[in-house]
């Protein structure tokens, strides 16, 4: 099967500065080209294009119009402004709209060619993104990890009372609890399992383009409007619009969200009629809303549209028995990604994370996890093999004699030695000449520390 080739459209009225720009990036890239604005629209409609370098001045349209056009319409594609007029404020006006750089004329040629390889390594994660969130639907029930903590049974008691309710649910809990996985299994659950699972990130969407997301736009609604769009709202319907870090949501776009939600019709941008929604609402924050309401950020009738169920999820250093089920069940998955065969994790060691405080909880768990098996030298992954950080978290309520510095250095110092160990084949002669030490202190040191090749 062959791989699509690296696409650049090059915008430019100048035939010379056109077929230059084009000519350096020939070796990488397939570059298309045209004259003005509306045909590199055309282009962009047949072609698949991961960067787009425009010129500000174009015959028809304004290169920032383009950049606006492209950012609504191809989100996929970025675009890089190019401009013989050295203008900070164009520059400035340009990346705050999405653009992702701004190139002063004459272009230097290695500059150029590093500045659209990284915009389109960007285009193509970007890609890969919403081709991993077009298939999460399909993994969410097995990535959601079931374990005999209290909270957990108590949220999995939840689920079953109130899956198949056509009511709104709001997901309260901190960042990497898992929210969205959550989320996912109430739709399974629900009465209509088969419907749409619309997610949104209400972060991850550029302020000016929240309503256009939310509610679509009718053609011309706006500059760079060139076709109808349909919005998340109509294409939930049917089924369920999860809308992820609603905490974020400006507060002018509150008040249509609630209008929205209450009279269960939305209005695209630039439309004159009512189009009538069916959803079922799921949204989530890792904010404290309530407190949101007392500072004046978050609208209270908002809030109590949203909070008819609340759920909160725990954080996982609250839900510490689980670990062990989600260690086994996130080595199976890497060892299955890195053709590994990691048997498992040393009691110790899955001890020694339980005093670690988890930050990031399960998606920090996961990350580490993922790191543990693609290292992984040994079937059993030991203490050994955690970053620093997790070896000395448990030094401060072991209830040991000694001071925290002295029992981290020791920590150190074990895993240190064991790793020149490792690194000579546990031939002790070779590794105290390269750690740089006597052999006698090697050995000394090696009794003192209970080193023993297991």
């Amino acid at each position: 099967m062959s791989l699509r080739r690296k696409t650049v459209l090059v915008v430019d009225p100048d035939d010379e500065a056109r077929e230059a720009i084009g000519s350096a990036l020939r070796r990488g890239y397939r570059v298309l080209r045209a004259a003005r604005g509306t045909a590199g629209i055309e282009i962009l409609t047949a072609e698949e294009v991961d960067v787009v370098l425009t010129e500000i001045e174009l015959p028809d349209m304004s290169g920032i119009e383009l950049l606006q056009v492209t950012r609504v319409n191809f989100p996929l594609t970025e675009v890089v402004v190019v401009s013989s007029d050295r203008n900070v404020d164009e520059a400035v006006n340009a990346i705050k709209l999405g653009a992702f750089h701004f190139l002063a004329k004459p272009v230097d040629e290695e500059a150029l060619r590093a500045i659209v390889d990284r915009a389109e390594e960007h285009a193509r994660l970007n890609r890969r993104v919403a081709q991993f969130e077009d298939q999460a639907g399909e993994q969410g029930d097995r990535e959601f990890i079931t374990g005999p903590s209290p909270y957990l049974r108590d949220i999995l008691d939840m689920v079953q009372r109130i899956a198949k309710l056509d009511t709104t649910v709001l997901i309260q809990g901190e960042s990497g609890t898992g929210k969205e996985l959550l989320a996912r299994r109430l739709h399974r659950e629900s009465e209509a399992p088969d419907g749409p699972f619309i997610a949104v990130n209400m972060a991850a969407i550029p302020r000016e383009l929240v309503e256009s997301t939310l509610f679509g736009h009718e053609k011309g609604a706006f500059t760079g409007a060139l076709q109808q769009r349909i919005g998340k709202f109509e294409l939930a319907s049917g089924g369920t619009l999860f809308l992820d870090e609603i905490g974020d949501l400006p507060l002018d776009l509150q008040a249509k969200l609630l209008r929205a939600l209450q009279e269960k019709e939305i209005e695209r941008v630039g439309g004159d009629h009512p189009i009538p929604t069916r959803f079922r609402l799921i949204a989530a924050t890792n904010v404290n809303l309530e407190q949101a309401v007392k500072q004046g950020s978050f609208r209270s009738d908002l809030f109590y549209r949203l909070n008819v169920i609340p759920m909160k999820l725990p954080p996982l250093r609250d839900r510490i028995e689980d670990l062990p089920l989600l260690i086994e069940f996130f080595i199976q998955r890497y060892n299955a990604r890195f053709r590994k065969q990691v048997v498992g994790m040393a009691v110790s060691t899955v001890q020694m994370l339980s005093h670690y405080w988890w930050p990031g909880n399960i998606r920090e768990l996961e990350n580490l996890v993922e790191r543990l098996v693609a290292m992984a030298r040994h079937d059993w992954i030991t203490d050994e093999d955690l970053p620093l950080d997790f070896q000395v978290a448990h030094l401060d309520d072991d209830g040991s004699d000694g001071s925290l510095l002295d029992r981290a250095l020791w920590t150190f110092e074990r895993n240190f030695i064991i790793r020149g160990l490792e690194r000579s084949a546990w031939n002790v002669t070779r590794t105290a000449k390269y750690l740089g030490v006597p052999l006698s202190t090697l050995k000394f040191k090696m009794d003192r520390l209970d080193i023993r090749r297991n």
